[in-house]
């Protein structure tokens, strides 16, 4: 009854902000082809989501996604979006750092960097926004960015053996995602973004010795809990994870009508809270049932945080060398941070293993 009150709630105020538009509106059906799997949950179930509840209002609009490979392979999505070759995906620029730079995952997850709360403030009430659409706009790709998506921490890795120190890293053959995998390469971790479904294919035939992926509920799905014993936490490299629709600019700004472009919006602001509350009701059902098939969740020492933090700033002084607009987006970032630890810390209690002072 309170999904289909929420369904209902949610449908109510889109289907206002779609009157609001003009009553002839085009029709447009958004072809998503999504970067996750559609069963994974908070990962790929918010691009469905998304399109459920868009349909769910009726009207000129209409969403649809489609999995992963079915319409175009991932790795080519943004450029077909930006062609016109399918006019929408669902994606996280820190899929995309080869087009993008590594500013660009900036946006996807910053290492010790904002959690949920702080990384959306953010977003909509900073300057993240602007700044994530000008990342698009200055490498080139004709798509309009929506936040569409976020998740809460992640582990930070899944390894065979206890890790005691960053001897224990040397060597090894990792995957891992976004600005993270600067820091493991530091330490001498050679790493690769394999795709989720290529994870576990991956460590049975022993092309990699050690990954990260998601959080608990997620890799679970994966089967990576089968394989590796040794869960590592807190997530370190993954605070909170967010993602984004894009949409062919074409079509944003020249088809679709502003109670068109409305809906997506509400719809996309209306998912964050969905796939933050699926990521955090999850993941203790999970980690009791790892840890009673045997799975050891350890918490990274203090010594083996200061090590990722001390090389986590040397990635970014690289950064900021090797690409100015780096320097412009982390700058802002970091003002807005300096001005929000005067909030948080006031605010919060502490969380369990942090230090006040």
């Amino acid at each position: 009854m309170r999904k289909q009150l929420l369904t209902l709630g949610i449908a109510s105020i889109m289907s206002f902000a779609f009157m609001a538009g003009p009553v002839h509106a085009k029709k447009i059906l958004l072809k998503v082809p999504v970067w996750f799997p559609t069963s994974l949950p908070a990962l790929g179930t918010s691009p469905a989501w998304v399109a459920k509840h868009i349909n769910a209002i009726g009207g000129d609009l209409k969403m649809k996604t489609y999995e992963p490979k079915k319409l175009v392979p991932p790795k080519e999505m943004l450029e077909a979006v930006s062609k016109g070759q399918v006019n929408a995906g669902y994606t996280t620029p820190g899929y995309n750092t080869g087009k993008l730079g590594d500013k660009g995952a900036i946006f996807s997850a910053v290492p010790f960097g904002p959690d949920a709360p702080e990384f959306l403030a953010w977003v909509y009430y900073g300057n993240g926004r602007t700044l994530w659409q000008k990342t698009y706009d200055d490498a080139g790709f004709n798509v309009q960015s929506v936040p569409c998506g976020i998740i809460a921490p992640e582990t930070s890795g899944w390894f065979k053996k206890e890790i005691k120190s960053t001897a224990d890293l040397k060597g090894l053959r990792m995957r891992f995602f976004g600005l993270g995998a600067r820091v493991m390469e530091k330490l001498g971790v050679s790493t690769s973004q394999l795709p989720g479904g290529e994870i576990v294919p991956a460590l049975q035939k022993g092309a990699i010795d050690a990954t990260e992926f998601s959080m608990p509920a997620i890799d679970k799905r994966l089967g990576i809990n089968k394989i590796l014993k040794y869960n590592y936490y807190p997530g370190w490299h993954q605070p909170a994870t967010l993602f984004d629709l894009i949409v062919n600019k074409n079509t944003w700004n020249k088809e679709m009508s502003k109670g068109q472009r409305t809906i997506v919006e509400l719809a996309c602001k209306a998912v964050m809270t969905d796939g933050l509350a699926m990521g955090e009701s999850m993941q203790f059902d999970t980690m009791k049932a790892n840890a009673k098939a045997g799975t050891q969740n350890k918490y990274w020492s203090d010594a083996m945080l200061k090590t990722f933090s001390v090389k986590w700033d040397e990635v970014v002084a690289d950064a900021i060398k090797k690409d100015p607009g780096f320097k412009v987006i982390w700058d802002d970032l970091q003002t807005f941070r300096a001005n929000y630890k005067i909030w948080n810390e006031w605010a919060y209690l502490p969380r369990p293993g942090t230090v006040r002072k």
